[in-house]
């Protein structure tokens, strides 16, 4: 299995149901785990105000999908064997990006958010198989997930489509891992922490 449309939503009711903002949730993810992160597509804005126009190609880094692949190979190597998990994709990139069979499923609702759930390899998605198998179904690079998370549900990625960074939630000894992974740029969350955001 590579990535498996899901009609059936029970998997992400974890975070359909969450009782707090929606904004916190599209944002950070779901409430719960004992510590939470930012991993950094770019590094925060250096002023108020600032855009993302102003600092594009300033940075020689990864891809956020390669950054994003990095994190959940990190994550998988200190978590359970089980390497099946979720994804939840946005629909707002277009009917084009997804395969017929995910535009058939019904769709995860939150407050300004709409996505469509799919069954992945973990593996398959860090490896890039994942990926391959959707793009040879649409012609369109697999859109970056809005959340990724295993069966488990021992930590959760939540990448929005407004946010130059993912939230990531966890255990302590997790998100350790994510701050000694040098090729990331991970920090963590402060209590209160006003969150940083290009105009």
């Amino acid at each position: 299995m590579t990535f498996l449309p899901c009609g059936d939503q029970t998997p992400a009711d974890w975070i359909a149901t969450c009782d707090v903002n929606w904004w916190s949730v599209v944002t950070l993810g779901p409430p719960g785990f004992a510590t939470y992160a930012r991993l950094r597509f770019i590094p925060d804005p250096a002023y108020e105000g600032q855009t993302e126009n102003e600092v594009a190609g300033m940075y020689n880094v990864p891809s956020d999908t390669d950054q994003l692949r990095l994190a959940v190979k990190t994550l998988l190597q200190h978590t359970s064997l089980s390497v099946d998990g979720y994804v939840l994709l946005w629909d707002g990139w277009g009917v084009d990006a997804f395969p017929e069979a995910v535009l058939h499923m019904p769709r995860v609702v939150l407050p300004n958010r709409e996505y469509y759930l799919c069954r992945v390899s973990l593996a398959g998605y860090v490896s890039g198989i994942a990926e391959n198998a959707w793009q040879a179904e649409t012609n369109h690079p697999m859109p970056l997930p809005s959340f990724i998370w295993p069966s488990d549900q021992s930590w959760c990625i939540t990448k929005d489509v407004d946010p130059h960074w993912a939230g990531i939630g966890g255990d302590q000894d997790l998100i350790e891992q994510l701050l000694a992974e040098h090729s990331l740029d991970v920090v963590p969350l402060e209590t209160n922490e006003i969150l940083p955001f290009y105009l």
